[in-house]
């Protein structure tokens, strides 16, 4: 059992952490192995990210001391909060890959996205980390834009070999 200082303690560090991050997520670990967790961790320091679990009252008084509308009371299971340097895609991407590795056991309940202080849902991390990446989506808009095009070339080159 945590002293009152060392409770003081830690929302004091972990409001600290949250000013140096730019989002976080929340998820469920229950019944994750040691060696899963570690893996885990191993995995987020490839992006400059962490994972600390945090008890969610502790959770609750440091959101509310920074501005954030979400409250951690109504997640189940233990909380683990994956903080990041990172945008929000690019860190729920990670989690999300590891939930769908271990789907009995991780779940992700939520996030935030720290400079805009916006809370969001599980679901809504769960959507952004199915997302393709940046430079796939680029693609994709330039293939889309480009297609037109080649089609109308396609039609001429055909209407050019008719003519001769």
């Amino acid at each position: 059992m945590l002293t009152r200082k060392q409770k003081e303690e830690i929302v004091k560090n972990e409001s600290a952490k949250l000013s140096e991050h730019e989002s976080l997520v929340i998820a469920d670990f229950t019944g994750l192995s040691v060696n899963k967790v570690n893996a885990f961790r191993r995995s987020l320091e490839e992006i400059g990210a962490s994972f600390k679990v945090i008890k969610k009252r502790l959770l609750n008084i440091v959101f509310r001391e920074k501005g954030i509308e979400l409250d951690t009371r109504n997640m189940d299971g233990q909380t683990g909060v994956v903080f990041s340097g990172k945008d929000m895609a690019e860190t729920a991407k990670l989690v999300y890959k590891f939930q769908k590795e271990n789907k009995e056991k991780f779940r992700i309940l939520g996030g935030v996205e720290l400079a805009e202080k916006k809370a969001l849902g599980g679901r809504e991390v769960e959507m952004i980390g199915k997302l393709p990446s940046r430079e796939v989506l680029l693609g994709q808009l330039v293939y889309m834009i480009g297609s037109p095009i080649r089609s109308f070339m396609v039609v001429l080159s055909e209407r050019g070999k008719k003519i001769t």
